[in-house]
């Protein structure tokens, strides 16, 4: 009799444990039911303006700003891919730091121009996230590549006589491939996190881009590890490279004051005024936009802000590199030169026949 009662007590338990398997699927699938209600298919860029006579004139600026930062770095990368004497070290992180300045805008500006062309706001989801992606990559990949010439800049001045066995291009590309990498595993992570969360039905951003925090704040599901991938990777990203720049250039400071001559001085600095100017150029910008970003009341003025560091700065980059070293200036004049000479002796050929 005892032995029965344990018998029905044990297929009681096991009716329980079937019940309970069965019910999981059907409540997996009303959560995902209900998650597949706060899926997004697309957002709304609100843009710098809603003043619809400003759109003209942001689009001719823009899209002027655009083409002199497309044509300017693309010019660079030419200078020094044809130009035998700028194949250094430096010069190579520089054709790599336009090509990443060149991406960098073309990741924003064109959709920008596309939606005032089109008066569509409308950006889709996985456009959204394509966005964010490769402006967090390029991005990232600024900051590295300004580090590793400040180190380049510190080995030529502080160790002249080693600098070609040191810098050699075994060295530069591992540098440069550690940038790239530690780039995409930046970008890829703040994607992914991106997609474990959920959206409300406001799907405005005040922005005229993808801005990876104005998409966390969207999110109606739990963001901590969102913010908190966005606080370390900023600071790492921020610190760590800046650290790198500030010890590099306060060595190379000190190298150019045991310097006895002032031609040698000036000589030194010469060689790396232009990539501080970019430098500062590149965290000031960045800083002001931050601060400004946290004392402004709407996310409409840091939008604006952030135009320097998206647009303006990628566009100065040339001019900077260009106007303060000899060698890219004579290396750019050298293509217009030969181009106008065959020009005009083209023409010269067709009036006489």
């Amino acid at each position: 009799m005892l032995k029965t009662q344990h018998f029905f007590q044990f297929c009681d338990h096991c009716l329980c444990l079937y019940n309970a398997l069965v019910s999981v699927p059907a409540v997996f699938t009303r959560h995902m039911e209900g998650r597949n209600q706060t899926r997004v298919t697309e957002f709304i860029l609100l843009g710098l303006s809603d003043q619809g006579e400003l759109q003209s004139l942001l689009f001719w600026v823009f899209l002027s700003m655009y083409l002199v930062t497309f044509t300017g770095n693309l010019l660079m990368i030419l200078a020094i891919i044809t130009d035998p004497r700028l194949h250094t070290p430096m010069y190579f992180f520089l054709s790599n730091l336009s090509f990443s300045d060149i991406c960098f805008t073309s990741t924003t500006v064109p959709k920008m121009l596309l939606n005032i062309q089109t008066q569509s706001k409308v950006i889709t989801y996985e456009g959204c996230l394509s966005q964010m992606y490769f402006f967090v990559l390029f991005g990232g990949l600024d900051h590295f590549l300004l580090t590793v010439m400040a180190y380049d800049r510190f080995v030529a001045i502080c160790h002249p006589l080693h600098y070609m066995v040191i810098m050699n291009s075994k060295f530069c590309g591992i540098l440069l491939l550690g940038s790239w990498v530690l780039s995409i595993f930046n970008s890829l992570l703040h994607d992914l996190l991106i997609l474990r969360l959920s959206f409300c039905t406001k799907l405005e951003i005040l922005h005229f881009f993808c801005e990876l925090k104005q998409v966390i704040q969207l999110a109606c599901s739990d963001t901590f590890l969102n913010d908190l991938a966005v606080y370390l990777v900023s600071g790492l990203l921020g610190v760590v490279p800046l650290t790198g720049i500030l010890s590099s250039y306060s060595r190379i400071v000190t190298s150019i004051l045991r310097i006895s001559s002032v031609r040698g001085k000036y000589k030194a600095f010469s060689t790396c005024g232009s990539h501080l100017s970019v430098v500062s150029l590149f965290y000031a910008t960045g800083l002001g936009v931050y601060l400004s970003s946290a004392a402004a009341q709407n996310s409409r003025a840091s939008a604006i802000a952030s135009v320097m560091y998206t647009v303006v700065t990628p566009m100065l980059n040339p001019f900077i590199y260009g106007l303060r070293n000899r060698d890219i200036k004579q290396a750019l004049g050298k293509p217009f030169s030969r181009g106008t000479f065959s020009a005009y002796k083209i023409l010269c050929f067709r009036i006489k026949t």
